[in-house]
């Protein structure tokens, strides 16, 4: 037995991007994985936080570990 029939989990990677290269783990393969990095604000009011969004999509035609995600520029 695959560890993954276990954990329900595979090992992705993100390709472009602010994220290029980082590893993680999935579950369920997502088709669309979300990269927040905080953002400094000089003199927020009242605890807002303000969040910088990177998109990355799952590509259809990697069918085996570790699944691959590319860089969506043009997603907001």
């Amino acid at each position: 037995m695959d560890a993954n029939d276990l954990t329900g989990s595979e090992s992705a990677i993100l390709n472009g991007g602010p994220a290029d290269g980082l590893c993680m783990r999935v579950t369920g393969r997502p088709s669309v994985l979300q990269v927040t990095y905080p953002c400094q604000l000089e003199a927020p009011p009242g605890g807002v936080q303000v969040e910088a969004l990177y998109v990355y999509r799952r590509d259809p035609g990697v069918r085996s570990e570790p699944l691959r995600y590319g860089f969506d520029g043009a997603s907001p």
